[in-house]
Parts: structure tokens; sequence; C-alpha cells
């Protein structure tokens, strides 16, 4: 059975936002375009290496004579988005993640599939009324400006987590804090 494809070409929205407190967040990609709404879990990595690759990808662009595709070199302050999650209906967790430019359209294009356990024994897995297993998969095109304010938005969230500890960097809890034992 084919994967169903959530597809967003030109998203009203695209964010990265958490629920919980820092230290036990929960991290979503969310894309809303009318009244579609989708909200996929990610972790703290996947969404920092996300703002990184896409970061990555437009300074790439910029260096291409004449900037053809207009990309900004920093976010544009009508993009910013700084408003809170929609109400979040988890989809699925992420596993693999791509991440690719459509030089047709100009845009980042982000496509998530769910977390697969190929070690575990098939089984084990119910397979669907028609003997098959549904999947999903989420792809998300953004153009240029979407995409620099999307990256600014991830690594802000992915920084606004536990304060590191001065002395062993580790994250430190509101209610204190035990440094590992130092290695010789």
């Amino acid at each position: 059975m084919p994967p169903r494809v959530h597809e967003y070409d030109w998203p009203d929205r695209v964010v990265v936002g958490t629920i919980g407190l820092p230290g036990a967040r929960t991290f979503y990609l969310q894309v809303r375009s009318g009244t579609q709404l989708v909200s996929i879990a990610l972790e703290k990595q996947q969404s920092a290496l996300l703002a990184e690759k896409i970061d990555e990808i437009l300074d790439q662009l910029i260096t291409v004579e004449g900037n053809p595709f207009s990309v900004p070199t920093g976010t544009p302050p009508e993009l910013v988005d700084n408003d809170q999650l929609d109400p979040v209906e988890e989809r699925f967790r992420t596993g693999a993640m791509s991440l690719g430019w459509d030089p047709t359209t100009a845009q980042v294009v982000i496509e998530a599939y769910p977390i697969t356990d190929v070690d575990a024994d098939d089984s084990m897995q119910m397979p669907d009324e028609d003997g098959t297993h549904e999947t999903e998969m989420l792809r998300v095109r953004m153009p240029v400006g979407t995409a620099r304010a999307f990256a600014k938005r991830t690594r802000e969230i992915v920084g606004a987590g536990r304060p590191a500890c001065p002395l062993c960097g580790y994250p430190m809890d509101p209610d204190g804090h035990i440094c590992p034992p130092a290695e010789d």
C-alpha cells in the first residue's frame, strides 16, 4: 500500500514548537494550510539539525551568481512567527527525514517519515483489514523567506531549554544539579 502523504506546497504556517517544561519537552513540526493541520513529533536533535541544514542550503544558494532565487541573508521580519502551536494532535513520531531544494519552485522541501522498527519481527505488526500496513509521511515545501524564518524560530525553540551547567556543560534542572564525576 502506498504511503498516505500529508502534502503542503505553500503552507500558511510551518513551525517547530514544544509542549511541556524544559527537560520534559516534546518537539513538534506543525504545518497548517487553511483548515488542514498536521503535527508530527520530533527529537530535539532532529529539530536542531533541520534548522542548521536549512540555513546551509539557503547560504549556499546565496552564493549562486546573481542570487536568482532571491534568498534573504537574514530573517524577513514580516515572516517571524512567535505564536504558540495550534492544538496538537500527533500524527506520528518522526524517524527518517530528508531535506532538499526544488529549483523549479524555489522552495525548500522537507520530508518526514514515521519511526519504523526494522529490527522488529514483522509477525508482531498488525496488518490493516486489507492485509497491508498503512504508512504515512509528511512533505512540506516552503519558499526561501519562510524557510529562513522557520530555521530562526527552530534554533530559538531548541535553545530555550534548560541552562547548561558552567562546570560540566550538562543541562541543569530547576531543583538542582549534580555534576557527573570527572574522568581522569
